[in-house]
């Protein structure tokens, strides 16, 4: 730490006894370091005191900081009290008050005046007026920021008094008072102080450091490099140029210190990545390069907190690690099951006679569960699944969840502050659960953030909608984070940039180095423009670059190894550009840069086909199987035969979902329960057109049992792409009957003889010693004119049942999948004629297509060949599944294009 060594070698050399300094800092971070230090050189007296900049000003306003919820509330309490317009409510306020706020602050901080500003925006949009006539329409834009400046005019100033009335102050107020106090204080104090670091001051700040270096009660030390301090083009070195000026530095007290650091050889890479969680994956292999094996000289630097996870991910090895930048709150996962709780609150709020079942589920997903609560949750999850029930009534919620540990937060609360009351019983329940370390803390995070927001609202009564409060929960966890501990003063030293300051290290790895990030660039929320803003020198986005720029270029100037690493690609809000700082070292500096490309590729994937093997136990359910052999379990082999397999043999199934649009297999389940209730209800008769008329009367009723069938709620239907389908549906179903009573009234004979007709133990002779039996269902089997017809209802369209078959390609012939269909059919047509009740009738097999209803029954034919030389392929097919040295295997689909 050469620049903090430097200070205190400069301090013990004035005064052996450092007590009677006070050190102030940008930050906290260098304390711990300036401890070491002193205790490196055996220092044995007492420690100085330490400020941070913000601490001083503090002390010196004496105004006590108001922010946050407080402020919000008490601003918004004063807005209702003044009058002003729009008479907005506390959801609208916090929409634009926060950035407001920011806005007066910056007024506060870096204006002479406020009230200068607060005119200048209503007189510069009146000067605006007289040039262009905007009509009497209140709701033109110009007009609504003309009349927002005019009420911010009225109600700021009213606000200012009641805070001062409390002697409570924004920051910006903070700086206001505190400036008018620095002379007197500077003047009257007997500390000593010294200010180290610094970079860029505000106002307040600048003139209470000039105040005491002219009393001389102060030192400041600034670590400068002649690199960009020379060069008025620097951004980096902008401020302190300034600072150099001041009159209080002359031939008997110098600016301290320029340093000539940055242009010493230095190794630096800058690595191209092609993702942005691809830089973590770097990591161990610069780690490796280090000589220090202890890493105690390194520091990374995330420029995205969001990298903090993968990044420890990848230092999991490590035994001192030191992350100084907190982790999101927002970011972990009891976070996104509030967000998840209020959005059910607001849905409940709009509509509370039913729960959209997408809505719960992530809440079951993410919040804490109770040793009960994974029970109760299984079988609610497989009742809703079961029945298809993408609208869950409250009855049924609190039927199969009453006995959930949160079942309170589900039901629709009666106001914001109930609710908040709620979640924060919630939190004290839950701690007492078996939570790892961060969850824990995130739970307890929360907990103190309901606390803090009940007890300051309880004192203005306002009526908070759920929308409201989730605002102000949402606003403030984006400000919080959960802090680490770890070792600062040995090992690997994990940060943000901030955090670097007044820090050095030999090694600097920092990721993220994206234009975006580094610097944040015209990124800026505020609602005054950036000539107002250059006018009374407030800050923008230019000074932001130049302090981002200064931080960076003094990270490096004291390091020898930099790697600095950015996302390559474009996504989102990220343009995969690198740092404009990284260009402009490469372009003005003078060391030589290594370029590295590290694309996030892989070799092609070959996918090997799954195998099983017939091993003695397949073999065995195999024996089993063949005492029940339906024509679906073929058609399965001939698609896939691991399907086949895991299907049929380990007698595995698909896991119940949630249908929000009715699938292909449910429609046709639909047209087909409904063609059974209808057909059932005529089987065993000569129909007559009064029967088919009849049910074509009753249709929506059949429809409906159909519906009941399926296990789904007739809600299900009455909207959208479902209502379409169930149209669709009893179009099929009629087009069907129609067909049916247009036979009659040809004169046909029709007579339904079996609906669903099972059938079981119809044996087929594999060899003399071996055989299977058949069994499974027929969808219909009726009489038409003395001929009997076997008829198998098909979602999809007729294809390929016309058979070519003969002795050289019988027994490959069913081989091809596309052949399923006719497969089917001859094994219905076998097992008919091998049912007593037939024999010697004259038999027809076919399918009746949903898909072509009004075409009526497409039959088998049998172009070339019979039944028994179909059958030879039936049965080699059989035999290649019972084949002990024949394995299944996956059939692995090919596309060429």
């Amino acid at each position: 730490m050469k620049f903090l060594n430097k200070i205190v070698d400069e301090l013990l050399a004035e005064n052996s006894d450092l007590s009677a300094f006070n050190i102030v800092l940008p930050g906290k971070r260098p304390i711990v370091f300036i401890r070491k230090i002193l205790a490196e050189k055996k220092y044995s007296g007492f420690l100085p005191n330490f400020f941070t900049i913000e601490e001083l000003i503090n002390e010196i306003s004496e105004q006590q900081q108001i922010c946050g919820v407080a402020l919000w509330l008490f601003s918004f309490n004063v807005y209702k009290r003044s009058g002003v317009l729009p008479n907005d409510d506390f959801a609208e306020f916090l929409k634009w008050f926060p950035t407001l706020q920011k806005d007066w602050d910056d007024m506060l901080k870096f204006s002479e005046n406020d009230g200068d500003v607060l005119r200048y925006m209503y007189d510069e949009e009146r000067i605006k007026e007289w040039a262009q006539d905007l009509g009497d329409d209140e709701n033109t834009p110009r007009k609504k920021f003309l009349n927002f400046w005019r009420n911010m005019n009225v109600y700021l100033p009213i606000l200012k008094k009641e805070l001062l009335a409390k002697n409570w102050a924004t920051p910006g107020m903070i700086h206001e008072c505190a400036k008018i106090k620095t002379e007197k204080f500077a003047k009257e104090t007997d500390k000593k102080f010294v200010f180290c670091g610094f970079n860029a001051f505000t106002p307040t700040e600048e003139k209470l450091v000039r105040n005491l270096l002219q009393w001389d009660k102060a030192k400041c030390f600034f670590q400068a490099d002649k690199y960009y301090f020379d060069d008025e083009r620097q951004e980096a070195g902008r401020f302190l140029r300034d600072h150099s000026l001041w009159k209080e530095f002359n031939d008997s007290r110098a600016f301290c210190w320029i340093e000539d650091d940055f242009r010493q050889l230095k190794n630096i890479k800058v690595y191209e990545v092609s993702g942005n969680v691809t830089q973590t994956k770097l990591l161990p292999d610069i780690f490796e390069k280090i000589q220090d094996r202890k890493l105690s000289n390194t520091a990374v630097v995330l420029l995205d907190e969001n990298l903090l996870p993968a990044s420890l991910d990848v230092m999991h090895n490590f035994e001192k690690l030191n992350i100084t930048m907190g982790f999101p709150l927002k970011n972990l996962s009891f976070s996104n099951a509030v967000k998840q709780l209020f959005y059910l609150q607001r849905q409940l709020e709009k509509n509370n006679s039913s729960y959209y079942y997408r809505d719960i589920y992530p809440i079951f997903d993410e919040l804490p569960r109770a040793e009960n609560d994974e029970d109760i949750i299984n079988i609610f999850k497989s009742k809703i699944e079961e029945r298809n029930i993408v609208y869950i009534s409250p009855s049924l919620i609190r039927e199969l969840l009453s006995k959930l540990s949160y079942f309170k937060l589900l039901l629709k609360s009666e106001s914001g502050l109930a609710f908040l009351d709620l979640l924060n019983e919630y939190c004290q329940q839950i701690k007492w659960l078996p939570l790892d370390d961060i969850q824990y803390e995130n739970v307890s995070h929360f907990e103190k953030t309901f606390r803090i927001i009940k007890n300051q609202m309880s004192p203005y009564g306002f009526d908070v909608k759920m929308e409201t409060l989730e605002i102000l929960i949402n606003q403030h966890i984006n400000s919080e984070n959960i802090d680490f501990e770890g070792e600062p003063l040995e090992g690997l030293q994990v940060m943000g940039l901030l955090e670097t300051r007044l820090l050095n290290f030999e090694n600097v790895i920092l990721l993220s180095v994206n234009e975006g990030k580094l610097p944040l660039g015209n990124s800026h929320n505020t609602y005054i423009p950036f000539d107002i803003r250059k006018h009374f020198d407030l800050h923008t986005f230019l000074e932001n670059d130049g302090i981002y720029a200064y931080h960076i270029y003094r990270l490096i100037q004291d390091s020898q190894n930099v790697h600095l690493l950015y996302n390559a690609l474009s996504s989102g809000v990220n343009t995969g550009e690198k740092s404009r700082f990284i260009t402009q070292i490469e372009m003005e500096s003078d060391h030589e840069i290594e370029h590295i490309i590290v694309e996030n590729t892989s070799e092609p994937i070959f996918s090997e086909p799954v195998i099983f093997k017939k091993t003695p136990i397949v073999l065995e359910q195999l024996e089993l199987w063949k005492n029940k052999v339906s024509a679906s379990h073929l058609t399965s082999y001939l698609y896939n035969p691991v399907d086949f397999y895991l299907s049929k043999i380990l007698k595995t199934a698909e896991a119940d979902e949630i249908e929000e649009e009715l699938s292909v297999r449910n429609y046709g389940n639909l047209v087909h329960y409904t063609l059974q209730e209808i057909y059932e209800e005529l089987k065993g008769k000569i129909l007559k057109q009064n029967d088919l008329q009849n049910s074509l009367n009753k249709l929506d009723e059949y429809i409906s049992k159909g519906i009941v069938k399926l296990k789904h709620h007739p809600e299900f239907y009455t909207k959208g792409m479902n209502f379409i389908h169930k149209a669709i549906a009893e179009k099929v179903v009629l087009s069907i009957l129609n067909h049916d009573l247009n036979l009659i009234k040809e004169g046909h004979a029709l007579e339904i003889i079996d609906i669903e007709r099972k059938f079981e133990n119809v044996e087929f002779k594999l060899n003399e010693n071996d055989q299977i039996n058949f069994y499974g269902y027929i969808d219909r089997i009726d009489r038409i004119d003395g001929k009997i017809r076997i008829i198998d209802y098909k979602t999809a369209k007729v294809k390929n049942i016309s058979v070519k078959i003969d002795k050289d390609n019988a027994e490959d012939y069913f081989r091809n999948s596309d052949r399923k269909q006719a497969l089917q059919l001859c094994i219905y047509q076998y097992v008919v004629e091998n049912l007593p009740e037939f024999w010697g009738l004259p038999v027809e097999t076919g399918i009746w297509s949903f898909a072509d209803a009004k075409n009526g029954v497409v039959p088998l034919e049998f172009a070339q060949g019979n039944l028994d030389d179909a059958m030879i392929g039936v049965k080699s097919l059989i035999e290649e599944i019972l084949n002990p040295e024949i394995d299944f295997t996956e059939n692995v689909k090919s596309f060429q294009f």
